[in-house]
């Protein structure tokens, strides 16, 4: 889609700073602007947070503008963002500032560029984020740092009021009183919406103040779109509590600044904030965009300045694949399965809506149970319902399932309880969020459970005989779901039978042989072979959905038709199906074996668009294309 879009060069910040001398006029103008380059970069990019950057960024310009001490020099004081979603905010801030080059901002979510989350490889961002909670904890690290080092400066975080409902969070409060940490100022950005919906609604948090305050804490409370009422309670904080760590509570709007995005826009009795994550429709964004730059002119006109001066750009958006989802489709699923079958109950980690769960939710609400972002508790929570003879199906991102509540999932299986656990968002794509979400090391941290068994569906068939397969299987499952659209390629192989460790050839070639699973490494391999039939090398593609288990028998039948065998994965090298399956090869002896290459990642996910970090990591189709024609035309062999 084509469109013209308009930003804020930096000298148009640099006048706003030096044209108006009233502070707290100063920085919601600021704010403003950063919101206006917000708004830019995440319709640039096709994806971000946009709800949290813009009800954050009114404490962001004041903290960077006033209250902080050389915060972009080394020593000054540091502020950092615990909840991560509003880095496209703390970007434009900075780069507003000149603390970043200006360059970036055409840059969110690009290879090379700005990741869709806190990465401390970008200059003064101090802390990366994974699963929420951990700010507080990080800061406390930093504030003994600095004393062991014989330095003083102050740290202040900022943490969503949805994150307070991770249990480190409350953990990390006790010990920074212990150690009078008054260098430590916790923000709460309590717009009081969490990914899907209102917090009240998941899981209330009660009395905040009361909370913080029976730790020890000094505890402020003001409007956090309010630039004057920032200045008074950060005054307090000084005056008030000096000598102990201090939370203020920032009541805020999501989507604050535009009223095209503002929670307070919502129509009564929508559950559901539309603009958490994902870049608005052309319509939302000319709205807004109209609102921000007719508020901060007129801003701008009180105090003598002519109207703001834009740049534009004319440029083709990206455009979201099509295709079915598979969580959408493992949704459908789940109720058909759940309205037979009266043990399934379903457990949710405030990822209703990417975890295809709203369906399950409006058909079965007595069966759902919406636990919030707490996955410890949940996983838990499905012990205990296991224990009582029902089904639990538990539902977050693979990157949080899979990590947090790992030692909660080990103990469910010491305990032989059969759980089914759904991890959405898995593998290297979409890597535009980055790292913190791209989950490429479930394989290895749930491969070795006793018990539980790994699976991939590569479409839409397999994922709905995926769902039988869970419900019916004696083990616990951990069904990885892809949740990019599935293309065509991958659904048009349909399903097979789901016969445990057998995988079936989706592509008959020669004997070079590649296997693979989901629709992400199949759908490429698949267009490998294409290309390397114009080399003449003719590729049998073969999927194994099972990832932690492979059938002897089965292998050695495929094993003997090889020379080349390759296993290609969306996971870490490390800990995957090609480490199962080479293992596997070993055992099973013999005279001749077929040469064998693991191919996936090997660093940290790079953050940019589908086709860069699949090409960046040699999973494109191109790239797979040339390592395997490259381990061919040198003769490998055994």
């Amino acid at each position: 889609m084509n469109t013209s879009l308009a930003w804020l060069p930096a000298d148009e910040f640099t006048r706003i700073l030096e044209g108006i001398s009233d502070v707290h006029e100063r920085s919601r103008a600021f704010a403003d602007a950063s919101r206006i380059n917000t708004l830019y970069s995440i319709m640039r990019a096709g994806s971000g947070h946009l709800g949290s950057s813009f009800s954050a960024a009114d404490t962001v310009s004041w903290l960077l503008l006033q209250e902080m001490r050389s915060p972009f020099e080394p020593g000054g004081d540091i502020y950092f963002s615990s909840k991560g979603h509003d880095a496209p905010g703390l970007y434009a801030s900075l780069i507003g500032l000149g603390a970043l080059p200006e360059e970036k901002l055409h840059q969110l979510r690009r290879l090379g560029g700005l990741p869709g989350h806190p990465d401390v490889s970008i200059p003064h961002m101090h802390a990366n984020t994974g699963s929420l909670g951990m700010g507080i904890s990080r800061a406390k690290g930093m504030i003994l740092g600095d004393r062991l080092a014989g330095a003083r400066r102050r740290v202040y975080v900022l943490t969503g009021d949805g994150e307070l409902q991770e249990g480190q969070n409350w953990e990390a409060l006790a010990g920074a009183v212990r150690h009078a940490m008054d260098e430590l100022t916790v923000i709460v950005d309590h717009n009081k919406i969490q990914s899907d919906t209102w917090v009240a609604e998941v899981s209330d948090l009660g009395d905040l103040e009361a909370k913080f305050r029976s730790f020890g804490w000094g505890v402020l409370r003001c409007d956090g779109n309010s630039a004057q009422e920032l200045d008074t309670v950060f005054r307090l904080r000084e005056k008030e509590y000096a000598g102990v760590p201090a939370v203020i509570i920032a009541d805020t709007v999501k989507g604050a600044g535009a009223a095209t995005f503002e929670a307070t826009s919502m129509p009564e009795g929508e559950w559901r904030y539309r603009f958490h994550s994902g870049a608005p429709a052309r319509e939302d964004y000319l709205r807004a965009y109209g609102e921000l730059v007719a508020s901060l002119d007129a801003l701008l006109g009180r105090h003598g300045l002519a109207p703001l001066a834009f740049s534009r750009a004319d440029l083709t958006l990206p455009v979201k694949p099509s295709g079915p989802q598979l969580p959408q489709v493992y949704g459908r699923a789940l109720v058909n399965r759940a309205l037979a079958d009266e043990r399934i109950v379903a457990l949710d980690a405030d990822l209703v809506l990417d975890t295809g769960l709203i369906p399950f939710s409006e058909a079965l609400p007595e069966r759902f149970v919406e636990c919030g972002i707490a996955e410890q508790d949940m996983v838990s929570m499905a012990g205990g319902l296991a224990s009582r003879g029902l089904l639990p199906f538990v539902h977050s991102f693979s990157c949080f399932l899979h990590a947090r509540p790992n030692e909660q999932i080990y103990t469910n299986a010491s305990e032989h309880r059969k759980i089914v656990y759904v991890g959405s968002l898995a593998g290297l794509i979409p890597a535009a969020p980055g790292h913190s979400h791209q989950a490429v090391r479930d394989i290895s941290a749930l491969g070795a459970v006793p018990g539980l068994v790994v699976l991939e569906p590569a479409n839409s068939a397999e994922t709905e005989a995926a769902v039988d397969y869970c419900a019916d299987a004696g083990s616990s499952t951990y069904l990885r779901l892809v949740s990019t659209p599935v293309s065509e390629e991958a659904e048009a192989l349909g399903a097979g039978p789901l016969t445990l460790g057998h995988g079936r050839v989706v592509r008959a070639g020669g004997r070079t042989v590649a296997i693979g699973s989901g629709p992400i490494v199949l759908t490429q391999l698949l267009r490998a072979a294409e290309l390397l039939t114009a080399e003449g090398i003719e590729l049998t593609v073969v999927a194994l959905p099972w990832l932690n288990r492979v059938d002897s028998a089965w292998l050695a039948d495929l094993a003997a038709g090889a020379d080349q065998l390759f296993v290609v994965e969306n996971h870490y090298t490390h800990g995957g199906q090609a480490d199962l399956i080479a293992r596997s090869l070993l055992e099973l002896g013999g005279e001749r074996l077929p040469a064998f290459t693991g191919i996936g990642l090997t660093e940290v996910p790079r953050c940019g668009t589908e086709a860069e970090a699949l090409d960046a990591h040699g999973l494109s189709a191109k790239r797979l294309a040339e390592r395997i024609q490259e381990r061919v035309r040198s003769g490998a062999h055994r």
